[in-house]
């Protein structure tokens, strides 16, 4: 016990600060593109034709990126000569309406807050049912990183639970399969009343790179009404965290 205390004290705190200070995040670290359409004078539409998901559209001399369906990759950043999209290290992403997603200038509709009565049954302790819906595994390791001591989801009231009728909503990654729509079906049924629902990942949002595959449902809102979408392929840690805090009104 003595040496388990001894270690504690060499180790001192772990926990970031979050939300009380910003993170601080690699400079490779992909986050909210920027967009400046008025670079692309050539109309190359290099970006357009990389792009693996068709996120990326340009009409009208104006450049469009579907956050839902961008893998992060910054292959078209890479591509373009004139750097009319480049990656910044904002990792605020988090939205509460799909078509929110869809990006033509740099500003974004940041997630809000539930209504009143929900913050009032959720806002201190929000208990929540994890479900891969054919996931590769990314996206739930970077939700499993939030019970860990670095960010101490438990510390705002959130946490995953085992069983579905012990939860207040669903957190779903992965593209939806025929295989595991019944499954996502049952385990949102299995929640009481009322209850959120989360999609994390570019495959929950859109189907990802499977998108329009005939064994895929191109993500979770084709099946269940979804209350935030947490873009990223897989979303960082942070991004997810930021999404739920201000999803239960602690990040205005």
């Amino acid at each position: 016990m003595l040496n388990v205390l001894g270690v504690r004290i060499h180790q001192k705190k772990r926990t970031i600060p979050f939300p009380q200070s910003e993170p601080v995040l690699p400079d490779r670290f992909r986050g909210r593109p920027q967009i400046e359409s008025s670079r692309c004078s050539s109309g190359c539409h290099r970006c357009v034709d990389t792009c693996p998901t068709d996120a990326i559209s340009f009409n009208s001399n104006k450049i469009t990126i579907d956050l839902g369906r961008c893998l992060f990759c910054g292959e078209c950043s890479a591509i373009c000569p004139e750097q009319a999209i480049r990656y910044t290290t904002d990792y605020r992403l988090a939205v509460r309406r799909r078509e929110e997603l869809v990006m033509s200038s740099n500003e974004l509709s940041l997630a809000t807050a539930l209504q009143e009565e929900s913050r009032r049954l959720f806002g201190r302790s929000l208990k929540l049912r994890e479900v891969s819906a054919a996931g590769c595994n990314a996206c739930e390791a970077d939700v499993n990183v939030l019970n860990t001591v670095v960010f101490d989801l438990g510390r705002f009231g959130i946490q995953f639970v085992a069983s579905p009728r012990h939860a207040d909503g669903i957190l779903i990654t992965g593209c939806v399969s025929r295989n595991m729509l019944l499954g996502l079906k049952k385990t949102y049924e299995a929640i009481p009343d009322p209850k959120i629902v989360i999609a994390v990942g570019a495959c929950a949002i859109s189907g990802g790179p499977f998108i329009d595959h005939p064994e895929i449902h191109n993500g979770a809102g084709a099946i269940l009404p979804v209350d935030l979408y947490v873009p990223g392929c897989p979303p960082h840690p942070m991004t997810i965290l930021d999404g739920l805090l201000r999803l239960l009104g602690n990040i205005r």
